[in-house]
C-alpha cells in the first residue's frame, strides 16, 4: 500500500497547496437541501467528477419522499453513495434497484439512458425516515461517450475498506492506497468516503493529478484554517499533504483522478465533447418517441417524465474547465 495508516501523517503546513475552495450552492428541493459544490464559478471539473451534489440531510414522514422523475442522461456516469435512508433506483436497461447506505450505484449514460430515483412505498410507509448523501457525474473519456449504457451495483461490503486508529476509510471508486474498488471505471479516478475521530489526520493519494475534499459533517484542518461541513477543497498537484479532523471529528469524501484531455459541455442532464450532441440528444427528449427514439422509459416507471422548463430552454450548453 502506499500509505501505511500506521504511520502518523504530517498535515499540509503550505497554505498555497490549497488552490480552491469551493461554498456550495444551496437549494430547497420540495423541503429537503441540496448542495451543490460542482460545476461551480471557481472549478467546474475535479479531475473528471464534474458534478457534485450533497442531498439532505433530510427528515420525512409518512407517506412523504424523494420522486425525481424519468429524466436523460448522456456523455457520463452518475454515481449514488447514501450515508442515510434509500432510493428506489429503475432505468430504461430495465435496471431495478434499491440502493442502501455504504453501497454504489454505478450508471454509464453512454449514448443514452434515462432513469428515475424515488423513496420506496416500504419506506414511506414508516412513521419517519430519514435520507442523506451524496450524487454525483463523472464526465466519459470522449471514446466512451457513444458506448452502449450500463449499469452496475456494488454492496458495501465489496468495497475495500482501510481502518486503523482513528481513520476509517471506503473506496468507493478508482485506486488509492495500493486498493482497487470492483466498479469498473473508464479513467484514472478515486472517490472515498473517509471517516476521522478528533484530531486523526489523513493524507490525500499523492499519485493522482486533481484531488479535493468535501466535508459533510464536522471539520478539518489545513494548514492552520478551520473548514466546517459544506466545503470543498481542491488542491494543486504534486504536494504530499494530509487533513486533520477537528475536535468533533469529521466524515469527508475525498475525489479527483486524471483531468481531461478534451473540452466538456454542460447542459441541464447532458455532458459531452460536443455541443451538436448535446443539441440531438435535447431534440430526442422533447420528440418524446419512447417506441423508436434514442430515450425509453424505465420499465416500471414510464407513466411521467421530467421535461425541459421554458426558461432552460433559453440558455445553451457552457463550456467545463
Amino acid at each position: 500500500m502506499s500509505w501505511n495508516p500506521t504511520q502518523n501523517p504530517e498535515y499540509l503546513s503550505d497554505k498555497t497547496a490549497l488552490e480552491s475552495l469551493i461554498i456550495p450552492r444551496a437549494r430547497d428541493l420540495a423541503g429537503f437541501e441540496v448542495r451543490r459544490a460542482l460545476p461551480s464559478v471557481k472549478r467546474q471539473l475535479v479531475g473528471p467528477f464534474i458534478f457534485f451534489d450533497q442531498v439532505g440531510p433530510a427528515e420525512f414522514l409518512t407517506g412523504e419522499g424523494i420522486d425525481v422523475r424519468p429524466h436523460p442522461h448522456i456523455g457520463l456516469g452518475t454515481v449514488t453513495y447514501l450515508y442515510q435512508g434509500e432510493f428506489e433506483h429503475r432505468d430504461s436497461l430495465g435496471t431495478h434497484q434499491v440502493i442502501y447506505p455504504g453501497e454504489v450505484n454505478w450508471m454509464v449514460a453512454g449514448r443514452g439512458v434515462t432513469h428515475s430515483e424515488r423513496t420506496s412505498q416500504k419506506t414511506r410507509d414508516k412513521k419517519k425516515h430519514s435520507l442523506f448523501g451524496i450524487q454525483t457525474w463523472i464526465a466519459l473519456p470522449e471514446t466512451h461517450e457513444d458506448m452502449a449504457p450500463d449499469f452496475e451495483h456494488h454492496k458495501q461490503g465489496a468495497l475495500p475498506h482501510i481502518q486503523d486508529g482513528g481513520v476509517s476509510a471506503r473506496l468507493i471508486l478508482g485506486s488509492a492506497y495500493g486498493e482497487t474498488s470492483p466498479v469498473r471505471m473508464l479513467s484514472e479516478t478515486f472517490y472515498l468516503d473517509v471517516r476521522l475521530d478528533p484530531g486523526a489526520s489523513f493524507p490525500l493519494p499523492y499519485d493522482h493529478e486533481d484531488r479535493g475534499v468535501y466535508v459533510t459533517q464536522g471539520s478539518v484542518e489545513i494548514a492552520g484554517d478551520t473548514f466546517e461541513d459544506g466545503r470543498m477543497m481542491v488542491f494543486r498537484p504534486g504536494d504530499n499533504l494530509s487533513v486533520k479532523a477537528g475536535m468533533q471529528g469529521a466524515r469527508l469524501m475525498l475525489l479527483g483522478g486524471a483531468t481531461l484531455n478534451e473540452e466538456r459541455y454542460i447542459w441541464w442532464n447532458f455532458v459531452s465533447s460536443s455541443k451538436e450532441k448535446i443539441e440531438a440528444a435535447t431534440r430526442e427528449w422533447k420528440r418524446a418517441d419512447w417506441a423508436h427514439g434514442t430515450f425509453h422509459l424505465p420499465p416500471g416507471d414510464d407513466q411521467e417524465f421530467m421535461s425541459i422548463s421554458a426558461e432552460l430552454e433559453r440558455t445553451r450548453p457552457r463550456r467545463a474547465r
